[in-house]
């Protein structure tokens, strides 16, 4: 019956594509949940209990999505593709615990961070056996291959982390360091998401590259618009806070733009606010004004464009398919989310 539903849906395709993924990805993305809920499984209550309330917090999966649709976009077969995707939403779950403790977050898709529940100890062991957990599933895929692809991505997330930390009230902070920040925080596990479903599936080389290429463009376009809706209204609707990067005195792609072509009162303001860290009321709604009337916001959006379209163009040496379409329409959306 699920088989019917599934194909008369296909005829009418919903028009997030994300969802349109999730469709295509057929029992795939139900079976990647049984994997994670059984391996958040310990005899310490507190794990699964703390694990539970961020993995089943409304997250899209988008990331194991797009390991799973990399992988039936090139008729993969066994359930290889599946470990893979749960391993990366547990690589991209510890991440997010530890990125909370680290930025001192409240809220985390529009419900209490984990850290202000159980306190940021239990949030980070947490993360550390989520780490665990991912690292044996890729074991059993038994491919030294996808191993190395999850593990350098692994690595090159927690330097991202610690690079990130410069990042925070220092004005100094150039485009290319910021660049080379999302690249290793967000686009790495983008990538190897896509890469590793398409080597899992027997892919040739030149289209697992080309997968790669796909996420890690996707994953800067996602961070850049990240980082321009923290200062828009539209992240409250998305359940988030607005502000958070101005009150945590981080430096993004907006206020970098801004800093390029401040005048004296500008910089001051940016000086007092990130770089001393004093913030008064109506700070951030000046912080706000000051990036739309520059065009900062705007600007920081059409770079995202840019590596959407570089995202959808790595797909060109793919094969035509509903997934491949589906695919390309989710960078599209990854940038019209801000509307």
């Amino acid at each position: 019956m699920d088989n019917i539903v599934r194909e008369i849906a296909l005829l009418t395709p919903p028009e997030n594509p994300v969802e349109r993924l999730a469709l295509l990805a057929g029992d795939d993305l139900g079976a990647v949940d049984n994997v994670i809920h059984s391996r958040m499984l310990s005899e310490a209550a507190l794990i699964p209990d703390l694990a539970r309330h961020l993995v089943d917090s409304g997250g899209k999966r988008l990331r194991p999505l797009i390991t799973l649709a990399s992988a039936r976009q090139f008729h993969c077969s066994g359930d290889a593709h599946i470990k893979l995707a749960a391993a990366v939403e547990f690589i991209h779950t510890a991440t997010l615990l530890h990125d909370d403790v680290v930025d001192e977050s409240m809220l985390r898709r529009g419900r209490p961070a984990a850290n202000t529940l159980w306190g940021n100890k239990p949030s980070i062991l947490v993360g550390d056996f989520l780490f665990s957990r991912a690292f044996q599933l890729m074991v059993e895929v038994g491919s030294t291959i996808v191993l190395a692809i999850l593990a350098n991505a692994s690595a090159v997330i927690a330097e991202g982390e610690v690079l990130q930390l410069r990042m925070s009230r220092n004005l100094a902070i150039g485009e290319e360091h910021y660049l080379k920040v999302i690249s290793a925080k967000t686009a790495a596990l983008f990538a190897a998401a896509a890469e590793a479903g398409a080597h899992a599936a027997g892919a040739a080389l030149r289209q697992t590259e080309a997968m790669r290429s796909y996420g890690h463009n996707l994953g800067i376009a996602f961070q850049l618009v990240d980082d321009a809706l923290d200062y828009s209204g539209r992240q409250a609707v998305m359940g988030k806070s607005v502000g958070d990067d101005f009150r945590e005195a981080k430096v993004t792609l907006p206020v970098i733009l801004s800093l390029s072509r401040a005048g004296d009162d500008e910089r001051r303001f940016w000086r007092k606010t990130i770089e001393a860290g004093f913030q008064d009321e109506g700070d951030l709604s000046h912080a706000i004004e000051i990036l739309e009337r520059g065009g900062s916001l705007a600007e920081t959006i059409d770079r995202a464009r840019a590596y959407a379209r570089a995202a959808r163009q790595a797909l060109d040496v793919c094969p035509e398919s509903p997934i491949r379409s589906a695919l390309a329409d989710v960078a599209n959306f990854v940038v019209d989310r801000v509307y």
